[in-house]
């Protein structure tokens, strides 16, 4: 509690005089941070329609990474989720904090199975479930194993799911592939001013 007066610039009397407990303190902290959290996640979920599914985690994941190295914003949401174990009161406000956003991923999800870029199955809202773990998980990374969470990370979610082609294929492969074949083409042109050449069928 002292380290948060310090931050805060307060003396113990002067932060009590607003709360009227320690609990109370704690509460509003860890309330303050889930809620920033879910904020910076959000308008990556709006950003991201039209593009690979794994978008919007990733780049939520990119932002969190740049908050954490400012202000260890990872450890503040561990502390956070384990004050809400103890505290059904800060349960229930970030549950409700959640509760919108998973809805958000779960539109995200429609829209993609709607497309025929994911399969219809398992349901929306389980795989916006998954989408939020993996949030979280890259937020204990952070804040108790982090040196694994490197770059790499974010990029790794991106890839899971990738933004598609017209017919279904990852849109990097179809670039890719596009490329070699004009690259082909060309060398087959210039070999055929030289020589026959034969193509398989």
């Amino acid at each position: 509690m002292q380290d948060l007066f310090n931050e805060v610039g307060l003396s113990s009397g002067a932060v009590y005089g607003y709360f009227n407990s320690k609990e109370e303190v704690i509460l509003a902290v860890a309330e303050e941070n889930l809620s920033e959290v879910i904020s910076m996640i959000h308008p990556c979920v709006a950003a991201s329609r039209g593009e690979g599914l794994g978008n919007a985690p990733a780049d939520a994941l990119a932002i969190l990474e740049r908050k954490h190295r400012q202000d260890q914003r990872g450890a503040l949401a561990v502390a956070g989720w384990a004050e809400a174990l103890r505290n059904p009161e800060l349960a229930r406000r970030a549950m409700a904090l959640i509760v919108p956003l998973r809805a958000d991923l779960a539109q995200l999800v429609r829209e993609h199975q709607a497309r025929g870029d994911l399969p219809p199955h398992p349901p929306p809202e389980a795989l916006a479930a998954v989408l939020m773990s993996i949030v979280s998980g890259f937020l204990l990374q952070l804040a108790v194993f982090d040196p694994l969470a490197e770059g790499a990370f974010v990029e790794a979610v991106r890839a899971l799911w990738p933004a598609l082609g017209p017919n279904g294929d990852d849109a990097r492969a179809v670039q890719l592939d596009v490329t070699d074949q004009a690259s082909i083409a060309a060398t087959a042109q210039r070999i055929g001013n030289d020589s026959d050449v034969s193509t398989c069928s």
